[in-house]
């Protein structure tokens, strides 16, 4: 696994230890990327099911302002600071280790959150920890997202999502090999269109 561009590029990355841990692949990972664009340049960016932090790291090597990485598991934790260290990244991140609903209803209480961009790929099988996790972005979007945010879920390709939770509105699907990536945006009046 390694960093596909940006300031790290080509530099390896590990996954946490023993876990059963399915890593977002560099493909798949650049072809997210590539599709964000410019969006995650100053980018306040959440990678949330964090694993090994590839994606939020790539983010931050392309540029993102702020990274918030949120995994519950201690060895996936262990990974992202092991990660972030060998790349000597000290700035610009934040990790909460706690169970993801946990930290948007906590970060929405907080307050201050608002990303730009918001990607999350959970275990393929916990298919009820997708529709959590996007209903809670859909109902607290105005705590939690910027005007114009994009939401990412991965996920198996045969398996579909909803099109819809609140006013999250689902605008592309793209898959590659076994993997999807649904593109979500805020559908309302007061929010910019879609780009």
């Amino acid at each position: 696994m390694r960093i596909i561009a940006g300031e790290f590029r080509s530099r390896r990355l590990v996954a946490p230890r023993g876990m059963a841990t399915r890593p977002t692949s560099d493909r798949l990972r650049e072809t997210l990327f590539n599709v964000l664009g410019s969006a995650v340049e100053g980018a306040n960016f959440a990678d949330l099911y964090a694993g090994s932090g590839a994606v939020g790291i790539e983010a931050l090597s392309r540029g993102a302002r702020s990274v918030l990485f949120v995994d519950e598991a201690e060895a996936a934790v262990r990974a992202i600071r092991e990660n972030l260290t060998s790349l000597q990244v000290r700035q610009g991140f934040t990790i909460e280790q706690r169970s993801v609903a946990s930290a948007l209803r906590r970060l929405a209480e907080r307050g201050g959150a608002a990303w730009q961009v918001v990607v999350l790929d959970p275990p393929y099988a916990m298919a009820k920890e997708y529709e959590q996790t996007l209903g809670l972005l859909g109902e607290l979007n105005e705590k939690l997202l910027q005007g114009g945010a994009v939401v990412v879920a991965e996920h198996e390709k045969r398996s579909s999502l909803g099109e819809s939770f609140g006013p999250l509105r689902r605008t592309r699907v793209l898959t590659q090999g076994d993997a999807a990536l649904s593109f979500y945006r805020i559908d309302s009046p007061t929010r910019p269109a879609p780009g």
